[in-house]
């Protein structure tokens, strides 16, 4: 592992919550039908790694931030503000190390591409140790591959997908548990109970459970690149779904989700972090998006 893999610029390290202990709670966990709409784009051999399936998410308006009374607000997650967002295509996971592996095969559009970058080994765990420009290279090769656009999401894209029409800080409802993600669960949030931390990540269908829209992994396992450059707040951001981008190529870019590393605070569905395009770690990844025609046949 290199010296750009440390994790020091975790927001892990940033602030400690006081809650350690509350009193656990009893959670119905439901097993989410997956959506009727969507495709499989055919890049791996029929085996055990999880195909790339890409699930059609509905346009819609919603409401980004968090809200006043949510436990561990941050300043950058407000003003809340209406988002209108067309239709588009999501990848159920993370992209996994066999689904990388393959579009690292492909040829070069810009940029190298390691085949083996990640530092947790299996098939079908996200791939990390990737960064913003090294994502950018992938969805590239897989769009001339496929001749689909594919890109990655926008922030707003990307927390409209997590919420699912819901506005609690993650969209199972106001706490977390190890049953449902994979984070640093030795460290509570709100009144849910404590729980195991893994270390490590997990294979992207590890848990079984999905969103309203069939997503999985949204919350934990491992930080998810967006397109969007950092801004310190939603002060002028866009309202219609589109990437927030700057004349600042250099720019810090945003990352979403949480990961295994992380307390559940920085896991929910506002929560917001950045770093350099060139920024790799063992809990940064990524998920895929493609844009969707406005009338699907």
């Amino acid at each position: 592992m290199d010296k750009s893999s440390n994790q020091n610029d975790s927001p892990k390290q940033e602030r400690m919550p006081d809650r350690q202990g509350s009193v656990a709670t009893r959670f119905t966990l439901q097993r989410t039908s997956r959506t009727g709409q969507g495709y499989i784009e055919p890049l791996l051999d029929a085996g055990s790694a999880l195909p790339l399936h890409m699930v059609l998410i509905p346009g819609s308006t919603f409401l980004m931030g968090s809200p006043p009374d949510e436990i561990d607000r941050a300043n950058d997650e407000v003003p809340q503000h209406t988002v209108t967002v067309p239709q588009f295509f999501m990848g159920r996971y993370p992209i996994t190390q066999a689904q990388w592996r393959s579009v690292a095969g492909l040829p070069q559009v810009d940029r190298e591409l390691d085949p083996e970058p990640s530092n947790f080994k299996g098939e079908n765990c996200p791939v990390e140790q990737v960064s913003w420009d090294k994502a950018v290279e992938f969805c590239a090769r897989l769009q001339e591959h496929t001749e689909r656009p594919y890109r990655l999401p926008s922030e707003a894209e990307w927390e409209y997908a997590c919420r699912t029409g819901t506005t609690t800080p993650f969209y199972f409802g106001k706490t977390l548990t190890d049953e449902l993600a994979n984070y640093d669960a030795s460290v509570t949030y709100a009144d849910g109970p404590a729980g195991e931390y893994r270390r490590e990540t997990t294979p992207v269908d590890h848990f079984g459970i999905a969103n309203a829209f069939g997503l999985s992994d949204m919350h934990g396992n491992v930080w998810e690149w967006c397109q969007d450059h950092w801004h310190g707040n939603y002060e002028g951001a866009p309202t219609d779904g589109s990437a927030w981008l700057t004349d600042n190529e250099d720019a810090s870019r945003v990352l979403r989700g949480g990961s295994w590393y992380d307390y559940p605070q920085y896991c929910r569905s506002a929560y917001r972090h950045d770093n350099s395009p060139g920024y790799r770690s063992y809990n940064v990844g990524f998920r895929v998006v493609c844009s969707a025609p406005r009338i699907l046949q």
